[in-house]
């Protein structure tokens, strides 16, 4: 290990990873550290992304064949929890082969130190690995990548229960029964929608008057009519009072109104929580806000000058927070591009007008650029165009005539081939794919014209991106515009 490095990233994850060997690869000493090698990949490979997009691979695999059924085809057996589980855990390994400690050494040459890092000064480190005394090093910049972790339930009776999280849900090995999921986000209604195909009786509880609240109302109410369809059932509007014994959960409505239910496993998705305790933060003058997080500016940049954050430990930005493995790409591209910019003028500030998400539900909710409310807050002139997958061909097809898409975009004018999109969402199967195109769409600014001119393959489910178009055309031609053609036509 070096006494001094051009850059340290703390903590292997996705933001610690891209930072360091984007730097690497760009010419700089850089040191990553994390407390352990197979901690490293972070939450995205270990218990997150990689772990539950495997999980609800095979629980679709399973809800087909149970479709299947219609055809004339037999099912019988129950699903084996253990070989699923078995599954996972063989992704996560295929992809671990390129996330280690041993891997990065040798192929990307970076320097990789396992143990617990701690300041010792404004820009210096102390890496422990035991119980003696630790290694200390520097560097001209350090970046903050450690993550967050599950905020656990904190109610009477809690402790009797055996609950899970998104670290431990995959150790799991014999199917609940009835599984009790806390939380309407997109873990637990991901994870919960996979175990009720599974052949688990899932209950989502959750405090919103509705599931994944961030989206749009329309959007989460076509979702639960979904999943209710599969049998989920919701308990929303609620809050987990207390746990009686080890199957019984006691809820409360707002109205003070209680109820009990039995579980036989519970699932604990009621956000993320943050620590920064093992770092010594004060020691190089790095404070927190009053929600426990870094202080940060625009930049990423810390209360001190050459300490940076990245991915989900840069939860404090202004720009507010987006705890998600590509947010943490957002970050590192945005990081290392004002590490190798002359001067702070030319620096970039961490912009989210372009995020997406896309929570995997089936069907799946892809959500990109600014939608209504922010709208609405910044003042910003608008149309709404709403699409309904009953018209299009691909939908009708393989029975997905539900789905919608609804976009945000500029108004119309006299010419509406040239409106630019400007947010959306789509919620449809593969509509994380159906989306790209779209997204493309708003970053470099193409306009309605530019759909309607392209020509797509029949039946491609991506013909919906131009459909709405089309529509939109058609009902926003000037009336001057449609006497000129008339006039023009030979």
């Amino acid at each position: 290990m070096k006494s001094h490095y051009d850059l340290i990233a703390i903590g292997g994850g996705s933001a610690g990873l891209g930072v360091a060997i984007a730097m690497k690869r760009l010419g700089f000493t850089v040191l990553m550290i994390d407390r352990y090698d197979r901690r490293i990949g972070g939450d995205c490979l270990n218990d997150g992304c990689v772990p539950s997009k495997a999980l609800i691979h095979v629980s679709r695999m399973v809800q087909q064949a149970r479709r299947a059924q219609s055809f004339g085809w037999t099912m019988e057996g129950k699903t084996d929890l253990a070989a699923v589980m078995q599954y996972v855990d063989e992704r996560r390994e295929i992809i671990r082969v390129h996330e280690n400690a041993a891997y990065l050494r040798e192929v990307e040459k970076l320097d990789v130190e396992l143990g617990i890092a701690r300041f010792v000064g404004r820009r210096e480190l102390e890496i422990r690995t035991g119980d003696g005394p630790g290694r200390t090093t520097s560097a001209k910049n350090i970046v903050l990548c450690t993550g967050s972790r599950p905020k656990l339930l904190n109610v009477p009776g809690v402790e009797q229960v055996k609950t899970y999280t998104n670290e431990t849900i995959f150790s799991l090995e014999k199917l609940p029964d009835r599984l009790l999921v806390v939380g309407a986000g997109p873990i637990g209604i991901e994870i919960g929608q996979a175990f009720q195909r599974f052949g688990s009786q899932v209950t989502i509880v959750g405090t919103e008057d509705r599931i994944l609240h961030k989206e749009l109302s329309e959007v989460s109410d076509l979702l639960q009519k979904r999943l209710t369809a599969e049998g989920m059932e919701f308990r929303l509007n609620r809050n987990v009072k207390a746990f009686h014994g080890t199957n019984t959960v006691e809820l409360e409505r707002k109205n003070g109104l209680t109820e009990r239910l039995e579980f036989d496993a519970v699932l604990v998705a009621i956000g993320r929580t943050f620590s920064f305790d093992d770092l010594n933060l004060s020691v190089a003058g790095i404070e927190l806000d009053n929600k426990g997080r870094l202080k940060l500016n625009d930049y990423l940049q810390t209360t001190n000058e050459h300490v940076f954050a990245a991915g989900d430990a840069a939860a404090g930005l202004p720009a507010g927070q987006r705890l998600f493995s590509h947010a943490a790409e957002l970050h590192v591209s945005t990081l290392v591009t004002n590490f190798i910019t002359p001067g702070q003028v030319l620096d970039k500030k961490v912009n989210y007008d372009h995020f997406s998400w896309v929570t995997f539900t089936d069907p799946e909710v892809a959500t990109f650029g600014l939608l209504e409310a922010e709208l609405k807050t910044r003042n910003i002139r608008y149309e709404r165009l709403d699409y309904d997958f009953a018209h299009d061909d691909r939908a009708v097809i393989e029975d997905y005539e539900y789905a919608r898409m609804i976009l945000f975009t500029e108004p119309a004018g006299i010419n509406p081939f040239g409106t630019k999109i400007l947010g959306g969402t789509v919620i449809a199967p593969n509509a994380g794919e159906l989306v790209q195109e779209l997204i493309l769409a708003v970053q470099q600014k193409l306009t309605a014209g530019d759909f309607f001119n392209k020509i797509y393959p029949y039946p491609t489910a991506s013909r919906v991106n131009k459909s709405i178009w089309v529509d939109h055309i058609s009902d926003n031609l000037p009336g001057i515009v449609r006497k000129a053609v008339k006039w023009l036509y030979v």
